[in-house]
């Protein structure tokens, strides 16, 4: 253990591992809101170690209680979104596994919403920072509404919810200074990272290329926590729920996503709301991963840790529906800014598992809608409204009632409330909500099951699991990440952490860091181990290379030729992709014909925008165009960030003023041909980056 570790307090047995300081006084020690000492502030009281949270937990209420009315009415997290409808279609029954009918009628569609979101960020920060992104899903089934909360990474921070308030405020502005917005390079997250051995998988995945997605329409959805099925038997089986990109994973290059942030704030947002606009509607799989629970009894790990996933290599990901969005929003707020999501939202057949975050996550969200849209009656804003069933019960009143109930019954079981030929609704043995009966017979204690402990074998997965640009750009992530911290006892307690990933992890970002030595390596609450490496961890070689879905600049000036910028368009399309024309004026007079609208103006539509660039410029053109640091900087940029770059002959002198070296994805243009540069813009030049970029 090294020396900070030490200072701070010894291993706890039966705790996961965490590190923290007892009090020697009564000066000194944790209490409630009202003074009662906190002997736990590290796990929820459970029936068991690995057993449900209690109601009775009074600590963890007022903590999470008080946390989720802190702000209003923005979101707490996640404040930032973008959302759009569409629908949800299954495509193969689990009718074996429940009783679900969105999950076991194939071919029935289900009207739905969806909201993506940074988490750090407040409301009116940008979309393209380092950060986990949400994926919720609010499907208007049958039998009630289902929302599948989730985030773009299979994994999470912590493993109990009475650590999400320390969390949030670790990683949001800094208390005294208000500082930095939506961003995690400073002290206060570090410190509490360092000192919580949990997290260190989730930074592995924080740190990757996920955290920076090149589109919201290219990211991958997990409900990250475990579920159970319930079939019509009583039989459970646990279920890991995921959605799958038609489009495939992409990410950007962290310089890129900084410039991005610059040059278009609203980049992941307007690119939703346009693709839906053109028609380009935006595709996920739905699949599921599912083990009966002596399986899940047979893995290294424990299943209700949300620390940890199911490698698809053991498990893999079935495929069993789709999900498409096909409209936008008509009111921002009234749709993506007042749409409310509850993990208890959830149909008949399918329940909930004993996971420690999953249990205060059921109580927080009710609380935390309630604070923000003000009402218990938020569930009839249109949003949120049930529309795949009637909804029936005595609730009544309350702040902004918006229905107006007849008769003068309120109360449940009556003879006054007619429907039909019924005494008003009434409970229903056959088709209502069963909780799945699992047994729950041990002591109640605070403690962190043991089987909780390995902090570090899935850190390690997945970084080993990285292609080998992948790893750079994580170790450079940190480096980043910690250059921005002060504290030097801070920056050795994340690094002896990762000692325990790998070693050589660690010893590239002490490098990078120009540390003389690798910090000592901190001591484990369980030894980390080796476990087989799981390519579907990747981005890098995980799905085909297509241009699909992307876009493509074409720099163009008076006098460019028009035949190949058609022939370049041309091609763009075939390709699935989108064209765009840019110019160092809104009009531009091709060699052919008028002045011709062009689709962006140049110091406005940086390369930073695109996912690959042609550059056709006649002689005139070019001389002009090497006066313009914007010119210059469009190439240069789009050969730093590992683009395909198309040429004409002419162009050739703007691509020397900016540096660019001829490799595999630098093509010279001749006449109508671009099959050459169409297939390099369909993926990065990853053997270009050695040449540009110094890594960790």
């Amino acid at each position: 253990m090294n020396k900070i570790s030490a200072e701070i307090g010894k291993t706890i047995g039966g705790n996961g591992g965490e590190l923290h300081q007892q009090a020697t006084s009564t000066e000194d020690r944790l209490t409630t809101n009202h003074g009662v000492p906190v002997s736990d502030n590290q796990n929820s009281l459970k029936a068991g170690p690995r057993g449900p949270s209690l109601l009775e937990d009074f600590v963890l209420r007022e903590k999470i209680h008080h946390f989720d009315h802190e702000r209003i009415p923005e979101r707490i997290v996640h404040a930032r979104g973008s959302g759009a409808h569409g629908y949800f279609e299954l495509t193969k029954s689990l009718a074996d596994y429940t009783t679900a009918k969105i999950l076991t009628e194939v071919g029935e569609k289900t009207e739905l919403f969806t909201r993506f979101s940074t988490v750090a960020g407040g409301a009116g920060s940008v979309d393209t920072p380092r950060d986990v992104r949400g994926f919720a899903v609010k499907m208007y089934t049958k039998e009630g509404n289902w929302d599948l909360v989730g985030n773009h990474i299979p994994v999470f921070f912590i493993q109990d919810a009475i650590k999400f308030p320390d969390l949030i405020h670790s990683v949001k502005m800094e208390a005294d200074r208000g500082y930095p917005q939506a961003a995690s390079a400073h002290d206060t997250f570090w410190d509490f990272i360092g000192l919580t051995p949990e997290s260190t998988h989730m930074i592995m995945w924080a740190m990757s290329d996920r955290a920076i997605p090149r589109s919201l329409r290219m990211i991958e959805g997990f409900g990250v926590n475990t579920f159970r099925l319930v079939n019509a038997d009583g039989v459970a089986t646990f279920v890991k729920f995921h959605w799958r990109p038609k489009l495939g994973l992409q990410s950007t290059c962290w310089d890129e996503a900084v410039k991005i942030a610059g040059a278009d704030p609203d980049f992941h947002r307007r690119d939703l709301f346009d693709a839906i606009d053109g028609g380009d509607f935006p595709e996920w799989e739905f699949g599921v991963q599912l083990l009966t629970e002596d399986e899940a009894a047979e893995l290294p790990f424990d299943i209700l840790d949300a620390t940890k996933l199911i490698p698809e290599e053991l498990y893999p990901v079935q495929i069993v529906g789709r999900m498409v969005l096909d409209r936008n929003a008509t009111n921002f707020f009234a749709e993506t800014e007042q749409v409310a999501f509850l993990p208890t939202n959830v149909p008949p057949g399918i329940d909930f598992s004993e996971d420690p975050l999953l249990q205060g996550r059921l109580f927080s969200y009710q609380d935390t809608q309630l604070s923000r849209l003000g009402s218990v009656n938020f569930h009839q804003l249109p949003i949120n409204r049930a529309k795949g069933c009637p909804v029936m019960n005595m609730q009544r009143d309350g702040h902004m009632q918006m229905e107006v109930p007849a008769g003068r019954a309120n109360y449940e079981p009556n003879t006054l409330a007619k429907i039909g030929e019924v005494s008003g609704p009434r409970e229903s043995l056959t088709t209502g909500f069963k909780t799945f009966p699992a047994p729950v017979s041990e002591t109640k204690v605070r403690v962190r099951a043991e089987t909780f402990a390995d902090h570090y074998s899935q850190a390690r997965l997945f970084f080993r699991s990285q292609t080998a640009p992948e790893q750079a750009h994580l170790a450079s992530a940190l480096v980043f990440e910690l250059s921005k911290v002060t504290f030097d006892h801070i920056r050795e307690q994340v690094i002896g952490n990762l000692r325990n990933v790998d070693e050589t992890l660690a010893q590239r970002v002490a490098d990078g860091l120009g540390l003389a030595q690798v910090p000592e390596k901190t001591a484990a609450a369980a030894e980390p181990q080796d476990m087989d490496l799981s390519p579907a961890l990747r981005i890098v070689g995980k799905y085909p290379e297509t241009l699909e879905g992307r876009t493509v600049g074409i720099l163009v000036a008076d006098g460019s030729d028009s035949a190949t910028v058609d022939a370049i368009k041309n091609a763009v399309i075939a390709a699935g992709a989108k064209p765009k024309v840019i110019a160092p004026k809104l009009n531009v007079k091709l060699d052919e014909g008028d002045p011709t609208l062009i689709d962006g103006q140049l110091a406005g539509s940086p390369s930073v925008m695109f996912d690959a660039i042609a550059v056709v410029l006649s002689d005139a053109g070019v001389k002009t165009l090497l006066k313009d640091g914007a010119a210059i900087d469009y190439v240069k940029d789009a050969f730093g960030h590992l683009k395909a770059i198309g040429f004409s002959s002419d162009a050739k002198p703007l691509l020397d003023k900016a540096g660019v070296e001829p490799d595999a994805g630098v093509i010279e243009l001749t006449g109508k041909e671009t099959t050459a540069f169409i297939e390099q813009a369909k993926t990065r030049q990853w053997d270009r980056e050695p040449n540009v970029r110094l890594l960790a």
